[in-house]
């Protein structure tokens, strides 16, 4: 195993506890009726084979990067992946897999340290795998084991995910205790991803952000489906290496009034937002389309006002 806080051939501490993340995501893979807490899962799996499906190809051998339960796969067909590779950290999670008509092969394995040779897959997916550090190190082995012209479709918690939640909870510790911590891992800003993505050597990037609302009763229930249910069950509660261990009672009642009287909605609800970035990139081939030279546009931009009367002239 990695030294702990460390990451993979850089030297640099990596600010989230990957022990603690792997007991959480094993803890929560026995808890009873895992099946109740996944719908968030389960709805993302699906919008990313929807992307899947969006490219007219079939791809020979595939890889989903903590795949959890099986998320991606259950939406997959064997018309368009041939064999699938399954990888997470949490052995329970894998044991615990949702079948899938595609031939499958489940591997225990840290997500940071890929166990494959280079030029070995056709398409990774990763659904809510990744944080912005963690992506970081991660795209580059990603990268390594795609093939030439093979493609990375991911998709990962954006900034705003949970803002309601995190801003009533700071300013309820800041009253009530003159300071806050984080209790809720960082998430990273879109302006971010397409500079990791090419940084790690991908190209023709396209990155696109959907928000997806939950409501609730209460901060108290929000609280519960995160730390109990939800984010238990993805493995992804705060992992932070300077997370604060409790929440006194004072400040959680707080922080619940604060989220009412901030957020809440007309039936005495309040939401919980989630913010999704979804991203496709491609491993460089020279099949792949090349942008055209420098100066030989034949239209200015200056003219896209006028596009209908220069189609016209162009029937003509």
């Amino acid at each position: 195993p990695p030294p702990a806080g460390f990451s993979p051939g850089s030297g640099a501490l990596n600010p989230f506890d990957r022990r603690l993340k792997r007991k959480q995501k094993n803890w929560a893979a026995l808890q009873a009726e895992p099946a109740k807490c996944d719908y968030l899962r389960e709805e993302v799996g699906g919008r990313i084979a929807d992307r899947v499906f969006d490219i007219t190809r079939t791809f020979p051998l595939a890889l989903d990067v903590g795949s959890g339960r099986g998320y991606i796969a259950q939406h997959l067909n064997k018309e368009t992946v041939e064999k699938l590779i399954q990888v997470d950290i949490a052995e329970n999670a894998l044991k615990n897999a949702v079948e899938s008509e595609i031939p499958t092969v489940r591997v225990v394995a840290d997500e940071e340290f890929l166990p494959f040779k280079e030029d070995t897959f056709d398409l990774v997916v990763s659904s809510l795998r990744y944080q912005s550090r963690e992506l970081c190190v991660c795209a580059l082995q990603i990268h390594q084991v795609l093939k030439p012209n093979g493609v990375f479709i991911g998709a990962m918690f954006g900034g705003d995910t949970l803002y309601e939640l995190r801003c009533s909870l700071q300013l309820a510790e800041l009253e009530r205790e003159g300071g806050f911590s984080p209790h809720v891992s960082p998430f990273t800003a879109v302006a971010d991803l397409g500079h990791l993505l090419s940084r790690a050597g991908f190209n023709t990037l396209t990155v696109d952000t959907d928000e997806i609302q939950v409501n609730y009763p209460g901060l108290f229930e929000v609280m519960e489906d995160l730390q109990g249910k939800y984010i238990l069950c993805m493995g992804e509660s705060n992992c932070s290496w300077n997370r604060k261990p409790l929440l006194h009672r004072e400040t959680m009642l707080a922080a619940a009034a604060i989220y009412q009287e901030m957020y809440g909605n007309s039936n005495g609800s309040v939401p919980a937002t989630f913010q999704i970035y979804y991203m496709i990139g491609w491993k460089y081939h020279e099949s792949q389309a090349k942008p055209a030279q420098r100066g030989s546009a034949t239209v200015s931009f200056g003219d896209l006002a006028k596009i209908e009367g220069l189609l016209k002239t162009g029937k003509k």
